[in-house]
């Protein structure tokens, strides 16, 4: 679903923000991209989503060419970023027509997929409440109704759950593994939560300095230690640590 070599990004003065990357997630696997603040993180995502052009190496998402067919790669992937999509002013049923019509759905297909992915993540019966009504449980998961409106077979999530409580955590990663359980999305994502790449992640991709200092299972990577304890062996630095700021 996503391979890629030697991917990487320079900015303007020379900074090197990833370098070399080469990875490979699987259709139907939930892979956790880890790595400290300023490790190079949503700079990959946002080349493989593409937001960002890369300096170099090649990219293959979702069946097509990062750099030749970019226009195929944003048909078929949904993208959630850490700041999220709700307007606070607007009702997210609107929204929700407004992103199917834009990805060129029919205002009959958009309203049937709309009241879909607002049942699948328990939101219907929301539809006219705006954004800036909703729990943060709710907004995020309104955020990520609107990535799946055009039925992506590939999801980016950059922090799906920074800002909310282990109750709210837990219920929105059981969305998440439902979303590749029941409707066979593949899933990449970012996060600072040890115990989040632990339970939902079937692989572990861990980047520091913007290149892949290591890649397994969690169980792989833990070893008889601790993911944290893992992760400051291979980085450094104490990623727990940094996830509580």
């Amino acid at each position: 679903m996503i391979e890629t070599s030697g991917l990487s990004k320079t900015f303007d003065g020379g900074v090197r923000a990833v370098r070399n990357v080469t990875l490979s997630v699987r259709p139907g696997e939930i892979v956790g991209f880890l790595g400290p603040n300023g490790a190079g993180k949503t700079t990959t995502m946002r080349m493989l989503t593409t937001l960002l052009p890369p300096t170099s190496g090649t990219a293959t998402v979702a069946g097509h060419g990062l750099l030749t067919a970019p226009r195929e790669v944003r048909r078929r992937i949904g993208y959630v970023s850490q700041s999220g999509w709700t307007d606070p002013a607007v009702p997210i049923g609107d929204e929700l027509e407004l992103q199917g019509m834009l990805y060129g759905l029919s205002r009959t297909e958009t309203r049937a997929r709309t009241a879909e992915v607002l049942a699948m993540l328990e939101l219907g019966g929301l539809e006219s409440r705006p954004g800036g009504a909703l729990s943060g449980g709710q907004r995020r998961r309104a955020d990520i109704a609107f990535a799946l409106t055009h039925r992506p077979v590939l999801l980016f999530l950059d922090e799906p759950t920074t800002g909310l409580d282990p109750q709210t955590r837990a219920h929105l990663w059981d969305h998440i593994r439902a979303l590749r359980d029941e409707h066979g999305v593949t899933i990449f994502l970012t996060t600072h939560y040890l115990d989040e790449a632990d339970a939902l992640c079937d692989r572990l991709l861990i980047i520091d300095h913007g290149e892949i200092a290591a890649a397994g299972t969690p169980a792989e990577l833990k070893a008889g230690r601790t993911l944290d304890e893992a992760f400051l062996d291979l980085t450094g630095r104490s990623l727990r640590e940094e996830a509580s700021v």
